[in-house]
């Protein structure tokens, strides 16, 4: 099939996708602070995302390009970020790589944020020389490197073959002039795999976990003979953010993806150990069906969640989120045991 038109394809049946209420960040829960001795005025929410100092934690993360119909929506995605100070990134540029006529399709965001901290995007069987044209396209920042291995396994003309990874990451981030960093698309990270990305020198790791877009029910809605029995493959980004934390050590970056609906998310991945907190398809919902003005307002609700939930803690500055207590109930502890993750230690900080 077409590129275009598999994009095209995957940006419908994302949106009809991806409705559940619940998830594991419902298993996490902070205690709360009866006295915290602070005000909501004073708090302040920007991070430190490996080189790069965010004024928001908030990443609007890779979802589309390579179409047509797609410049507009990551037009309305690059203003977002603009004026909110989101960094953004661009869905898989492998299109624009093997046809120049939709480059457009992804060159738009920086033209639209010319001065914003943008992604460029390609997957791991990229060559050096293509990772380098997909930053120059962009006049990227960093460069996102996104694992797909099942979504692959499911597309009908997606990759079979996936040696070479982990010596192609590396040569990458050797050869480009930016940071690089590794991405799940869905799937979720074991602490294995993080420590592989790390052992070929990546140090930003988005651990894209499962809990939003299910790139499993995506691609088996373009299969004309489904296999439903993957669609629960992998892990949640809670259990990827528990798993990355016995593998991430000083200098490691995280990111959380898959499952970010709120504020108050934001808050839990960020206790978790993550620095940022990546949205995709509930801010490609919004651009799809709202007003700009309405998507601004969801983004500024989005911030006061978040202050709402440092205040009601104690906690003026963002990266002090990771000290708080967490409580890790339900499945997810389950899950977390039976991986001999102490959840003891995670409830019984400070």
């Amino acid at each position: 099939m077409d590129r275009s038109l598999r994009k095209l394809e995957h940006i419908q049946h994302a949106l009809s996708t991806n409705r559940s209420e619940g998830n594991a960040f419902d298993d996490v829960s902070f205690l709360p602070n009866s006295v915290p001795g602070i005000a909501y005025a004073g708090t302040c929410i920007q991070s430190d995302l490996g080189p790069f100092r965010l004024a928001s934690p908030i990443l609007i993360n890779a979802m589309t390009g390579g179409a047509e119909a797609t410049t507009e929506i990551n037009r309305k995605l690059a203003i977002i970020a603009r004026e909110r100070g989101l960094a953004m990134a661009v869905g898989s540029q492998m299109a624009a790589l093997k046809d120049p006529s939709v480059r457009d399709s992804y060159a738009v965001v920086r033209e639209e944020n010319p001065r914003g901290i943008v992604f460029a995007n390609i997957g791991a069987e990229a060559t050096e020389a293509e990772a380098r044209a997909a930053v120059e396209m962009l006049e990227a920042d960093a460069l996102q490197i996104h694992l797909n291995v099942m979504q692959e396994l499911l597309m009908p003309e997606g990759d079979r073959d996936f040696r070479g990874y982990l010596e192609r990451i590396q040569a990458i981030g050797k050869s480009v002039a930016v940071p690089v960093m590794v991405k799940e698309v869905g799937f979720g990270m074991t602490r294995s795999s993080v420590r592989a990305l790390i052992q070929a020198g990546i140090s930003v790791i988005d651990v894209g976990g499962s809990g939003g877009t299910n790139f499993a029910k995506v691609e088996n809605m373009r299969r004309d003979e489904p296999l439903h029995m993957f669609e629960d493959w992998g892990m949640s980004t809670v259990e990827s953010l528990l798993e990355a934390s016995l593998a991430a050590g000083k200098g490691i970056s995280l990111v959380a993806t898959g499952g970010i609906r709120h504020g108050l998310d934001v808050a839990k991945a960020v206790a978790l150990g993550a620095s940022a907190a990546g949205i995709a398809g509930s801010i490609l919902r919004l651009v799809q069906t709202r007003t700009m003005e309405e998507c601004l307002a969801a983004v500024d609700a989005w911030h006061h969640q978040l202050r709402v939930a440092m205040t009601a803690l104690g906690v003026e500055r963002l990266r002090m989120l990771g000290g708080q207590p967490l409580l890790i109930t339900g499945s997810t502890a389950e899950r977390a045991r039976l991986r001999g993750i102490a959840l003891e230690e995670w409830a019984q900080r400070m």
